[in-house]
């Protein structure tokens, strides 16, 4: 493909947001590529400051509340409306969460990746402030900068998914009872012959649950989190 859809989904947090969006910015491409912001009912303070931020910076912005009356999360939404998008335009689609800051070479590298044989998803290992791996892949401490190809699934902190991914799995068979996806879709990708690659050597910093704080619960207090997560049915996956 030689155009790329970037999206990040965005609810609230929004000093850590505007550096995610700016590190998307800066990042060097040398293809044709767009990128949307999502505004997933931020506060109205919060949501000025994205419309003000799209108009000074460039990019553009969706605030969900004129798409949809259903209460945040909306991902699967999100999901639907850039997978559209990207079909249309006939791009590979690249997400990173608003928790994420990406290297000035890390989504053009992830973009020459689709040449790998039958990439589905192109993955970056997420790390934090010390370079330590960290949430969602300490499964994968000892990765290094190998590239590794995959069964685990692949988290959506950043992650490209294939224009022939896009083509083969519509999002729209995904189970709207749930409120994130990267698993059912990790999965989907091998069930349709896809391959799955991490790559080690492409590390994003990766600020967990930044734009959820209930999360940190999980880390701090797992018996409240757990009691949290299934009486309030949050974070469905």
């Amino acid at each position: 493909m030689d155009k790329l859809h970037i999206i990040t989904p965005v609810k609230d947090s929004i000093d850590l947001t505007m550096q995610t969006i700016k590190s998307v910015l800066d990042a060097e491409l040398n293809i044709q590529f767009t990128y949307t912001v999502y505004n997933d009912f931020s506060t109205a303070e919060n949501t000025l400051c994205l419309e003000e931020a799209s108009k000074s910076l460039g990019f553009r912005l969706i605030n969900l509340s004129d798409l949809t009356h259903h209460p945040s999360p909306n991902y699967l939404l999100v999901l639907q409306h850039a997978q559209r998008e990207a079909l249309t335009d006939n791009a590979d689609l690249l997400i990173v969460e608003s928790d994420v800051m990406v290297k000035k070479d890390t989504l053009q590298k992830l973009h020459e990746a689709t040449k790998l044989p039958q990439c589905g998803i192109a993955a970056s290992v997420t790390v934090d402030e010390q370079g330590s791996v960290n949430y969602p892949y300490q499964h994968f401490q000892d990765i290094g900068s190998q590239v590794l190809r995959t069964t685990k699934h692949c988290s959506f902190c950043c992650s490209l998914l294939t224009n022939d991914l896009l083509k083969a799995f519509s999002f729209e068979a995904l189970d709207p009872s749930k409120n994130w996806y990267d698993v059912t879709i990790s999965h989907e990708a091998l069930k349709h012959g896809f391959h799955n690659y991490l790559f080690g050597n492409l590390p994003v910093w990766h600020r967990p649950h930044s734009s959820r704080p209930w999360k940190q619960l999980k880390y701090s207090n797992p018996l409240k989190y757990y009691w949290t997560k299934f009486t309030k049915g949050y974070d469905k996956i």
